[in-house]
């Protein structure tokens, strides 16, 4: 396989970051898990379920010693998502997800989640559309207890 990276992009491979000094190609001769820094998320970007979850699993890739810690914790959000969700799509593929991540094939399985994150965005923006200008009011305030039909964030 190979890889174009530009000058100063980073490349995460089975663990370890590379960086690019100047615009090059890399080609891997053997399997190996790697992620590219444009589909690295941020801590601070994992805001909705799917990206909690997304992000757990960027974690086992870019840090393979510590993955089986991070494994429960993955189990543990991974069923407080499917919670939060009632869309059959989304409950459908979380459920390949999670067998993708049984067989500790994170990436396929963050490229399932990456690619539900319009599906949840949807969900997110119908829900909102169906408050009135008062129910905004106080969610704004408090954090709304009253989402149970429509995606929460998971408990971390």
């Amino acid at each position: 396989m190979k890889i174009g990276l530009k000058a100063g992009e980073r490349l995460f491979i089975n663990g370890a970051v590379i960086r690019a000094e100047r615009k090059t190609n890399i080609e891997l001769m053997n399997d190996a898990v790697f992620l590219l820094e444009a589909h690295v998320l941020q801590p601070e970007e994992a805001t909705t379920p799917l990206r909690q979850l997304y992000f757990i699993l960027q974690t086992m890739i870019m840090d393979p010693a510590s993955a089986s810690a991070v494994r429960d914790m993955f189990h543990m959000v991974l069923g407080s998502v499917k919670s939060a969700f009632t869309s059959r799509e989304i409950l459908g593929r979380l459920e390949e997800v999670e067998e993708l991540a049984k067989s500790e094939r994170w990436f396929e399985a963050m490229k399932l989640v990456r690619a539900l994150y319009p599906v949840e965005a949807r969900l997110m923006l119908a829900e909102m559309n169906k408050e009135t200008p008062a129910d905004r009011a106080v969610s704004r305030r408090a954090a709304p207890s009253r989402f149970h039909s429509g995606p929460q964030l998971a408990a971390v």
